[in-house]
């Protein structure tokens, strides 16, 4: 059996005392069963079984006043835990959204993650490109949820819409590219900017079509994603490996390509 070498590229954490609570709004929203109670601690224990070495992780601000406190426990939490890698949160109608920008890039963040489901607001709003623009010129790049089909929000053809207005913008679509929106993910969203994680979504993608995705979006700008707290490693990680994808790619998906862009 080979061993291989994991990252998990899409994990959110809560501070403890809120933990229960954040979990429970999210897993309402979604109409899901969250597996976990969002703590760092959780979320190390949950690794730990699936042998996870980093954890990319974020929250998403859903006002502007909590934009600052959210940044400032993502940073706090990398700084405890070596094995964390830290996104910053941004809200849409934050109106000095450049001081804060700046701040993430200060505090060493990779880029932002934005939810314009939960944040209420189209991913290629007008009132978003100044932000973006900004994003860019600070070499941060944007985990933005894609996909869903309770309103058009964050469809995958509106992060093409970015990615194309802003060529040097890096952008992540989670979800292999758009929740639930696979067959417009392949349209739109074969662009160089452009890469994808596998979270909340191998519960109900078959090895044809995760294939298929694969060859139309390329899998080398896949990282392996659980959605912690929504999912477990070990079950993610069994999910990912019983796709039987050979050595290679399995483990460039679960490490190296993520490796590739955030660690080298």
């Amino acid at each position: 059996m080979v061993n291989y070498r994991i990252i998990d590229a899409h994990a959110h954490i809560f501070p403890d005392k809120i933990a229960d609570r954040a979990v429970a709004s999210i897993g309402g929203f979604y109409n899901m069963t969250m597996l976990h109670s969002g703590t760092a601690a959780a979320l190390i224990r949950s690794g730990s079984e699936a042998s996870v070495e980093k954890y990319l992780i974020c929250s998403t601000a859903t006002t502007v006043e909590q934009v600052e406190s959210i940044n400032d426990f993502i940073y706090d939490e990398c700084c405890k835990h070596p094995e964390f890698i830290g996104l910053g949160t941004l809200h849409p109608n934050m109106s000095d959204y450049e001081k804060e920008i700046k701040r993430v890039a200060e505090m060493g963040f990779k880029g932002v993650k934005i939810h314009p489901d939960f944040q209420h607001f189209y991913i290629d709003d007008a009132k978003m490109m100044p932000l973006y623009k900004m994003l860019e010129r600070y070499n941060l790049l944007v985990l933005c949820h894609v996909g869903g089909m309770k309103d058009d929000f964050s469809s995958p053809y509106r992060l093409a819409n970015v990615a194309k207005t802003f060529p040097k913008l890096t952008l992540i679509a989670p979800h292999f590219g758009g929740w639930q929106q696979w067959d417009e993910a392949t349209r739109y969203l074969n662009l160089p900017n452009v890469y994808f994680d596998t979270s909340s979504s191998l519960y109900t993608l078959d090895k044809r079509q995760v294939l298929s995705i694969f060859e139309k979006l390329f899998y080398k700008k896949f990282f392996f994603g659980t959605d912690f707290p929504m999912w477990d490693h070990k079950e993610e990680v069994n999910r990912f490996l019983d796709l039987e994808l050979g050595e290679e790619m399995t483990q460039d998906i679960l490490y190296n390509n993520f490796a590739k862009l955030f660690l080298d």
